[in-house]
């Protein structure tokens, strides 16, 4: 049994457990609280009742202890279950869990969302060091969804994937009405992952408006099918740019999107997944460690770039300013951005992740890692 990072145990407090679909968050929950009473809204009887009368929740509740946790599965489905919730949590001192792939519809339809009486913590798909013998090849080239990682061909899951959220999530919410031009737009979005996000280019490849792209872009937020990574901003003396780059949750999707097959070592589109990956490890490893640390990018106009930038919200004090190249040796010319961004920000702790045999520092201070060495020591907490 792969034993996931994120921690959901000792709590006193309520949680509403986001992620995206089949980052198995249904396994985790049934797993870790197995006592606990259950309620899957994908039941469809089980739907259908507390459609028809939210109120049942609190009559079944009111007849069991009040210690006694629990579990709301997909709870966006049903939002007015919560101002049941909310009466259990404040009247009886009731704990939940009430997990959910988005939030959007919640929102949307102006749901009780608790009046800040729950915690909001993610799910991700697999990390690293969750997995046994985990292998960098497989990650990259499959993406780290449980059920797509899992298996040696995830072509057809990956295909149902997509076509499921895009029924699912986009058409029976309702969230736009041109389902066709969204599907357009998800593969030019997967085109642009990892890239400066620029509405107006987009919408020229859709055919459709700027704010129609903002707007898509805004439900794949959302529904946690992506996000953006803001530009570090903080300036002496270069001139930094300040649009932020849109990333998808998870490297597997792009694949298929992009119809990218057998990445290997060497190609421009290998490169592009690994960065994707490491940073998708480094928001994971911030979220489940519960650091306030945020994750962001640097690229001056001049173009020298850093990939991820790891920084104190409030000081923007930096901690850790990483590159990731895909090369078996790096050399100086690999090491520009990093250097560049030291000059600015002598106190950052500076990192090249990529396929060196072996780690070592170079003679004016550089960290150089490789891959796998790179993900057991960010697991470890040594970076940051």
């Amino acid at each position: 049994m792969i034993e996931r990072k994120i921690k959901i145990e000792g709590s006193e407090d309520s949680i509403f457990l986001w992620g995206a679909r089949q980052t198995g968050k249904s396994t985790l929950l049934m797993q870790r609280f197995p006592e606990a009473k259950y309620y899957d809204l994908l039941e469809s009887d089980l739907y259908e009742r507390f459609r028809r009368q939210p109120s049942l929740l609190r009559n079944e509740l009111n007849m069991i202890d009040s210690d006694t946790l629990v579990i709301i599965d997909e709870i966006q489905k049903i939002p007015e279950l919560l101002d049941e919730v909310h009466w259990l949590m404040s009247r009886r001192n009731m704990r939940f869990i009430l997990s959910g792939s988005s939030a959007r519809k919640l929102r949307r339809c102006g749901a009780n969302l608790l009046g800040g009486r729950a915690i909001r913590q993610q799910l991700f798909p697999f990390v690293s060091a969750e997995i046994p013998d985990f292998s960098l090849s497989r990650a990259i080239n499959n993406g780290m969804l449980p059920r797509h990682y899992l298996i040696d061909n995830p072509a057809k899951r990956l295909q149902s994937y997509v076509g499921d959220y895009l029924r699912e999530e986009i058409k029976e919410e309702a969230l736009t009405r041109n389902i066709t031009s969204f599907t357009r737009f998800l593969e030019i979005a997967a085109i642009n992952d990892g890239e400066i996000l620029n509405y107006k280019n987009i919408a020229a490849d859709c055919g459709v408006s700027a704010p129609t792209i903002k707007e898509y872009f805004s439900i794949l937020e959302e529904t946690l099918l992506g996000y953006q990574l803001p530009a570090y901003t903080k300036t002496i003396k270069r001139r930094v740019i300040q649009a932020p780059k849109f990333y998808l949750f998870d490297i597997g999707i792009v694949n298929y999107l992009t119809h990218r097959r057998n990445l290997l070592p060497g190609s421009i589109d290998y490169g592009h997944a690994l960065e994707h990956l490491m940073l998708q490890e480094t928001i994971a490893y911030l979220s489940y460690s519960e650091s306030d640390l945020q994750a962001a990018y640097w690229r001056t106009a001049s173009g020298f770039e850093v990939d991820i930038i790891i920084f104190e919200p409030y000081s923007h004090n930096v901690k850790c300013a990483i590159e990731v190249k895909s090369c078996e040796e790096v050399q100086n010319r690999h090491l520009k951005g990093l250097r560049a961004f030291r000059e600015e920000h002598p106190e950052c702790h500076p990192i090249c992740i990529s396929h060196d045999k072996s780690p070592r520092l170079t003679d004016d201070g550089i960290e150089i890692w490789p891959v796998d060495e790179f993900l057991k020591q960010l697991w470890s907490g040594r970076f940051f």
